[in-house]
């Protein structure tokens, strides 16, 4: 409540809020009605987008959290006034913490999404995911959970497999070898899990885009601009001649840029070549070789 005193016969009809400096005062005499304001740090809304930027209200909701970015969190060992709590209640509080943290993880699957969760962001770090991908992985993998097809199966198996297919869905070009090796996981239970993904929830999966993972694998292995845009080049001819039809879409990249980087002077062995693609050497020469013979190069 505003503290209003009469000094000079002065009315207080026109107060003015500093919100920096905390204070209301009156711009007639220039009297200070009140000071020191808790609110004022708050920086003012004059719009939606502004009140989702600017409201202090935690943090954002993600399905990759596992209570969904909603739990409540017992304080520190200080009162509501600032004051240290005694001996007595600080070890009160310690223990509620405890039990409210297993609380949370008491259901074995509450554990496994934990678990899940955590290896799927170690990948995110790795492979380099937008959030937008590790929020669909997410959703896919709650999804596989509430219908009971982690039974018997491994937990990261499945999350990788949903990591897959949400790369797909989203067009972020990540190949099968590229996660089972990140995850540290064979590529045929990879496979076998996608699979397990695809028949359940009837998914279709969109083709990738073969110059994404042209792109992908020039900045890989540190090609020029230059033998990159010659790449993209070869690979568009050899889908107007529509040679690239049912071809493995990594395997085409992989043998398009290797063509081009002989062809402009940036030699690369083929083991290497073919360790960082991901692709044999014996597919990368066949499918050179072809491309070559195609478009007389």
């Amino acid at each position: 409540m505003l503290q209003k005193y009469q000094v000079h016969n002065c009315n207080y009809s026109k107060l003015i809020t500093d919100t920096f400096n905390g204070e209301i005062f009156c711009s007639n005499c220039g009297t200070v009605i009140e000071e020191k304001l808790d609110n004022h740090n708050e920086t003012p809304v004059h719009s939606l987008e502004d009140f989702m930027s600017k409201s202090q209200v935690g943090s954002k909701q993600s399905l990759s959290i596992h209570d969904k970015g909603m739990s409540s969190i017992i304080g520190k060992d200080k009162d509501a006034t600032g004051k240290s709590l005694s001996s007595f209640n600080k070890s009160r509080f310690n223990r509620l913490r405890v039990l409210d943290s297993r609380s949370k993880t008491r259901k074995s699957s509450a554990r496994t999404l934990v678990k899940s969760l955590t290896f799927l962001n170690g990948l995110k770090g790795k492979l380099g995911i937008s959030e937008n991908t590790i929020e669909s992985t997410s959703a896919l993998f709650r999804r596989a959970q509430k219908h009971q097809l982690i039974r018997g199966r491994s937990s990261n198996d499945l999350m990788a497999a949903a990591l897959y297919v949400s790369c797909r869905q989203t067009m972020t070009p990540r190949s099968l070898e590229d996660i089972s090796e990140t995850a540290n996981i064979t590529k045929k239970h990879l496979q076998k899990s996608v699979r397990v993904l695809i028949n359940e929830f009837e998914l279709v999966l969109p083709q990738y885009n073969i110059s994404s993972f042209l792109t992908k694998l020039s900045n890989d292995l540190g090609f020029s601009e230059k033998t990159k845009r010659y790449a993209l080049n070869i690979l568009s001819d050899v889908e107007k001649c529509g040679s690239a039809a049912g071809k493995n879409p990594i395997g085409q990249a992989a043998a398009s840029l290797y063509l081009a980087s002989m062809l402009m002077g940036e030699n690369i062995s083929q083991k290497i070549f073919s360790k960082i693609s991901g692709v044999s050497t014996v597919t990368l020469r066949n499918r050179k070789n072809t491309i070559q013979k195609l478009l007389e190069l």
